[in-house]
């Protein structure tokens, strides 16, 4: 322990050397205050013994100054005095002491308070190294927060949806958002949202948004369904996740012309159809597991798609919002959202997100919060240069299914592999596989299975008809289907027809029969909103629609 005594008698000073000397303890000399003060960051002492009453400078004022020069590391000052008046005692506290040493000196007292003070010396210094490196690693943890913030905000500048098509608001627990956001123009001029929320939030929760943005952004510049894009992030985040860790999503591609969606939602809130004069009109259920769960052999990337209005709005949230509790520990809810649209059917964001904050007062927002509203409107097209992008060739794909081949593959995607591996064609695959998802389960229903869609029109119609559907095609063992996709650069266009082996139908009064109020029928209102022509033959049996490549 090196000790600083401070005492202009000489005596006094070589007493305090020889005692201090005798505990092991290095001892320095300084004769007044200014003397102490000259020589204090040479000497650096952990305790100071100061006389009160010196010449040059005193005891009260240089205590303060000595404190000051230690800055945040503990220094103690022990008094050294005569004086026993109790304002003295008190001012020496005031002005910095922490003790007292009364003369004339006993060696026993003094090794015990040197002892003391020694202990919340080292004490101190232990603290103030802690804090010290608590504060490096602090700006060392700021450093790389500001560094990964930057390596996401250039990875989620990519979002170039049009604002009056996508609005959002996305409010994160902690630093870093749980919920991802990422908006996409296709080639055709539509427009892909994708909103997930991986497990937790924080920044092990965001950890998966650089491969799914990633991934997303490239497969939406190449025109991908968003059950292909599903598929390969899927893929992605398997790879890369821990086992405990997923990511419940929706990824919505509204066409062009906003009249047409296609929607995958695995392990997120039911998806709202709003229409601003009725409220909500329609629920989508998910469908699907949370992406990064299931193997691809397991995996299922059908979509919905949806016949839509200009009025109607696809609102798609993540559960931060419905879990928001208030200082009851109740919950927001699924029926208290849902009736705030169905109250006010011209809601919009920010409507929402004032509710729920009155709603949770001032207790403390517990998950990343996010909710985006799709506005179903027209987009405009891009330019497409298609004699320089397709080659003036004509070829077609022919292939021909059995019943085995429908039970056990998606012939849809792989017919749409080989048809995008033509130069020009990829940036159509998302409007192909619509048209022929469409045409192919049309086909297997009502041409093979022979499927009556009326069952549609009841209450939970939709799930008793897949049930149907379901016992239909493991019973199935006789018919076949034949499926054409060919290019005619002539009109530059692509044909696709599918031709099922099934007894027919009276296409012409299926047509006249549809209703813009029916449930069913609403593949067949696609097909007609998306192709050029649609046409029937040989009995209904054959579907042939046209679709344009400008």
């Amino acid at each position: 322990m090196h000790i600083l005594v401070v005492d202009d008698q000489d005596l006094n000073r070589a007493m305090l050397e020889y005692m201090l000397e005798q505990e092991g303890h290095q001892v320095s000399m300084a004769v007044h205050g200014k003397d102490a003060i000259e020589r204090f960051e040479n000497i650096n002492p952990d305790i100071v013994l100061l006389d009160v009453i010196m010449p040059e400078m005193d005891g009260f004022e240089t205590a303060p100054i000595l404190k000051k020069l230690a800055g945040d590391l503990h220094l103690p000052i022990i008094f050294i005095t005569s004086l026993d008046d109790q304002d003295s005692m008190l001012r020496c506290l005031d002005v910095g002491g922490d003790d007292f040493l009364a003369k004339p000196f006993d060696k026993l007292i003094l090794s015990a308070k040197i002892k003391a003070h020694g202990r919340s010396r080292e004490l101190s210094a232990r603290i103030l190294e802690q804090r010290n490196q608590l504060k490096f690693h602090q700006l060392q943890t700021d450093r790389e927060h500001q560094i990964v913030e930057h390596i996401f905000a250039n990875a989620l500048s990519k979002n170039n949806a049009r604002p009056e098509i996508v609005e959002h608001y996305l409010a994160p627990a902690s630093t870093f958002n749980g919920d991802l956001l990422l908006t996409s123009r296709s080639p055709l001029g539509g427009n892909y949202v994708f909103l997930g929320d991986f497990t937790g939030h924080g920044l092990a929760a965001a950890v998966g948004a650089l491969p799914t943005a990633q991934t997303f952004f490239e497969l939406t510049q190449r025109g991908l369904s968003a059950g292909d894009i599903a598929r390969a992030i899927n893929i992605r985040l398997l790879q890369l996740l821990p086992n405990d860790m997923f990511c419940a999503a929706c990824i919505i591609e509204l066409s062009c012309s906003g009249k047409a969606a296609s929607i995958w939602i695995g392990g997120m809130p039911d998806l709202l159809i709003v229409d601003k004069q009725v409220g909500i009109r329609n629920k989508i259920q998910s469908q699907h597991m949370a992406l990064g769960v299931l193997d691809d052999d397991e995996f299922e990337h059908t979509l919905i798609n949806c016949e839509l209005s200009p009025s109607d709005r696809l609102v798609v949230y993540t559960d931060g919002i419905t879990e928001t509790m208030n200082s009851n520990d109740q919950m927001f809810g699924q029926e208290r959202f849902e009736a705030l649209y169905n109250k006010n059917p011209k809601a919009d964001i920010i409507d929402v997100i004032q509710v729920l904050d009155n709603y949770r007062g001032k207790e403390h927002q517990l998950d990343d919060i996010s909710i985006v509203q799709v506005n179903c409107l027209s987009s405009p097209s891009p330019e497409l240069n298609n004699q320089k992008d397709i080659p003036p060739l004509p070829w077609q794909v022919n292939v021909e299914l059995t019943p085995d081949d429908i039970k056990q593959t998606d012939p849809v995607a792989q017919v749409l592999d080989m048809v995008s591996a033509f130069q020009g064609m990829e940036k159509h695959r998302s409007t192909l596989f619509l048209l022929l998802a469409e045409m192919y389960n049309n086909s297997v229903d009502h041409g093979l299975l022979k499927l009556d869609s009326n069952v549609k029109n009841e209450d939970e119609g939709f799930f008793e008809f897949y049930l149907q559907r379901q016992a239909a095609l493991e019973n199935l063992t006789e018919g076949k289907l034949l499926l054409n996709v060919a290019h005619n650069p002539q009109n530059n266009s692509v044909r696709l027809s599918i031709t099922d082996s099934g007894d027919g139908f009276d296409a012409e009064q299926v047509k006249a029969q549809l209703k813009d109020s029916d449930h069913h029928g609403r593949g067949l209102k696609l097909i007609c909103e998306l192709a050029k022509t649609l046409d029937y033959r040989d009995q209904g049996r054959t579907i042939i629609v046209e679709y344009a490549l400008d």
